[in-house]
């Protein structure tokens, strides 16, 4: 099934933040380098803050109905932020964060 942006939602928060805690842990193990979040509910409520503010604009990419990635654009000040963008990894290298770049271009 073909991949669907859509705007994100704080009922997102708890899948989009597994998968950002996911996501960036498996880069650290890789690498060997300690993890950004020490658990998954530090990247919950990360993602929870971005997915609630106001000043931050939000895509989440599903697939087959499931949740398989987000972006976000923080646009509070006049020299705009990009990121997290988050993938899950078992969808990782298939072209969803090129496309969530591109949605925040």
């Amino acid at each position: 099934m073909d991949l669907i942006l859509r705007p994100g939602t704080a009922d997102d928060a708890a899948d989009c933040g597994r998968i950002c805690y996911e996501a960036f842990s498996g880069i650290a193990q890789e690498h060997g380098f300690p993890p950004d979040f020490p658990n998954p509910e530090v990247g919950v409520a990360l993602i929870e803050g971005a997915l609630t503010h106001p000043g931050f604009y939000s895509v989440v990419a599903e697939r087959d109905g499931r949740i398989v990635g987000s972006n976000f654009l923080d646009e509070r000040s006049t020299v705009v932020g990009i990121g997290p963008v988050t993938v899950d990894p078992t969808v990782q290298n298939a072209g969803v964060g090129r496309r969530l770049m591109r949605s925040c271009s």
